[in-house]
């Protein structure tokens, strides 16, 4: 089904045309009488299903990677200053 508009209907219309174009309805809009543009909905595009780079699995380095000590330890004050932009 086809249904023609005038441009000044169709900005007054515009939510109700879109409404009716994605409801499968062809909607022409018109200049002076003659048809300018056609209002359809957009096709979908099937989600493409992407392959992760790696299979991750919980638990797979265990035993490989151990946390020194000392790694949770408070930064020594010239380090912690120069995060700051304080000192030279």
């Amino acid at each position: 089904m086809e249904k023609t508009v005038n441009i000044h209907a169709a900005k007054t219309h515009l939510s109700s045309l879109i409404a009716e174009a994605e409801a499968g309805v062809e909607i022409v809009i018109a200049r002076a009488g003659k048809p300018a543009v056609r209002l359809v909905p957009v096709k979908k595009k099937a989600a493409k299903k992407t392959k992760p780079l790696f299979d991750r699995k919980p638990g797979f380095m265990k035993g490989e990677i151990r946390i020194l000590k000392g790694f949770y330890d408070p930064l020594p004050d010239d380090i912690l200053a120069a995060f700051r932009g304080e000192g030279d």
